[in-house]
């Protein structure tokens, strides 16, 4: 009878301990704080288009560019304060948990409009993982030419081919694609956020160092000149492009919800979120005024898609390649920022379909050195490695895909950033309707939905002009 008591005791006793690191939905206990979520925000938003924020600027002028860029700020950060309540329902601090965007507009919204938020939001998943290999393997080209200049001469054409660099890029993500979830992720965010402050800096450090030096670049209150730099037609769709830009600059919204589900309870999910993105957007803003403007002052009305590459992969080439290498890695991790919820999805969706599939379901534990077990799950090894195989492959056959992307996050942007959040906080708050609160809601929300449609627009003319030229696996110049 003793040994049977004791027993007992035991399994109680190791039941307790097993309990206490599981949180109040069953699953392992979160370990996430503010300043993890924060690394997540900034490898989210702080992509490559960064360094596009000169042109933005450069169409647009010293009085709407940085008004357009400080407007998109705040109305980001509004806007996920608002869906960081949301992911509790119907309790922001004591109610049930929603582990995904979906979930949440379940839970507040419900009918059609789940599947038009899992339509937006997967699609730009998608969209921002072919994007993100076009532009990594841009940035290893970039080391390459400017190597070879530097060698050769500037004179010599270095034209270098962007496919392998795609294949290399594919191979580093079959890997990392292998992180079992977005939980196992911080330290990859955490690298990415700090290349991301690295090349930004040296792209505001080359900039001030060419308007220091002297070099006088024309600039003007309302950007580029109609009839000097550009035709009438063309100052419209670039100031178009340029508003969209900025808007999608700062979106984070596909993965917020995510994000949120790596913290720890206490203190309370909500709480931390906020936080965490009033340091990302507050950072990223930064950047983005010292990119954009300062990248203004030194290229002006000419200023450069890509403003690294304004600097003619010249000299300091050490300092350039050193900047191409930070955007790089800064990609492999945003990429799987972008991908962790897709390959969620797809899975949870599958274990549910399918619960008796030993394939999808069960895991093998295997002792990895200087890592410990690792648990391979053969599916998720079949579907993930497929996955960046055909990103790759598409990123391959269509080499414009950013024109594309353009036209995907003024679709995402407006339903996910703006729309939902304010309707589930209308929803959450039960704010009566025509009320002055619910007026200006509206109101924003509706604004939001015309600069959707303007930087759409903007981008489609940009997709017929590179439609126009589109010739499949052909090596570009990239002069």
């Amino acid at each position: 009878m003793a040994p049977e008591m004791q027993k007992s005791s035991m399994f109680i006793e190791e039941n307790g301990d097993f309990r206490k690191n599981l949180d109040d939905d069953g699953r392992e206990k979160r370990s996430g704080t503010w300043l993890t979520a924060s690394a997540h925000i900034i490898t989210a938003v702080i992509g490559s288009g960064v360094l596009s924020l000169a042109w933005a600027i450069a169409q647009l002028g010293w009085v709407a560019g940085p008004a357009v860029l400080m407007a998109f700020s705040f109305i980001t950060y509004f806007t996920s304060t608002l869906l960081a309540d949301c992911y509790r329902a119907p309790d922001p601090v004591h109610g049930k948990r929603n582990y995904t965007y979906m979930d949440v507009v379940r839970a507040y919204l419900g009918g059609r409009k789940v599947q038009l938020c899992g339509l937006a939001q997967y699609a730009n998943l998608v969209g921002v993982t072919i994007g993100y290999t076009i532009t990594a393997s841009i940035s290893m080209v970039a080391v390459k030419r400017s190597n070879c200049f530097h060698k050769h001469g500037h004179h010599v054409k270095c034209q270098v081919s962007n496919y392998p660099f795609m294949v290399i890029f594919a191979c580093i993500q079959i890997i990392l694609s292998q992180i079992p979830n977005f939980h196992k992720l911080s330290w990859l965010s955490i690298l990415a956020a700090i290349m991301s402050f690295a090349y930004s800096s040296i792209g505001v450090g080359l900039s001030i160092a060419k308007v220091a030096g002297g070099g006088h670049a024309r600039t003007t209150l309302t950007g580029v000149t109609v009839g000097v730099d550009v035709s009438g037609s063309e100052k419209v769709w670039r100031t178009f492009q340029a508003i969209g830009d900025i808007a999608f600059a700062y979106a984070f919204s596909t993965v917020l919800v995510e994000i949120q589900d790596t913290l720890k309870s206490s203190p309370p999910e909500n709480k931390s979120m906020k936080r965490a993105t009033s340091v990302g957007v507050s950072t990223t803003t930064l950047f983005y005024v010292l990119c954009g403007v300062v990248g203004y002052a030194a290229f002006g009305n000419d200023a450069p898609g890509n403003f690294l590459t304004g600097f003619g992969f010249y000299e300091p080439f050490w300092l350039i390649d050193f900047a191409n290498v930070c955007i790089a890695v800064h990609l492999i991790g945003a990429y799987q920022v972008f991908a962790q919820p897709l390959f969620g999805f797809i899975e949870g969706k599958c274990s549910r379909h399918w619960p008796d599939s030993k394939f999808i379901t069960s895991e093998h534990a295997i002792d990895v050195p200087f890592y410990g077990v690792y648990y391979l799950n053969f599916f998720r090894l079949v579907w993930r490695t497929l996955y960046v195989i055909v990103t790759a492959v598409l990123a391959m056959i269509f080499p414009f895909f950013n024109d594309f992307l353009g036209l995907i996050g003024a679709g995402s942007f407006w339903p996910l950033t703006v729309y939902f959040p304010i309707e589930m906080h209308i929803a959450q708050a039960k704010i009566p309707k025509y009320s002055f609160r619910w007026t200006w809601l509206k109101i924003l929300s509706w604004a939001c939905l015309i600069v959707s449609l303007i930087a759409a627009a903007g981008s489609v003319q940009g997709l017929i002009q590179s439609l126009k030229e589109f010739k499949p696996f052909q090596i570009r110049d990239n002069e």
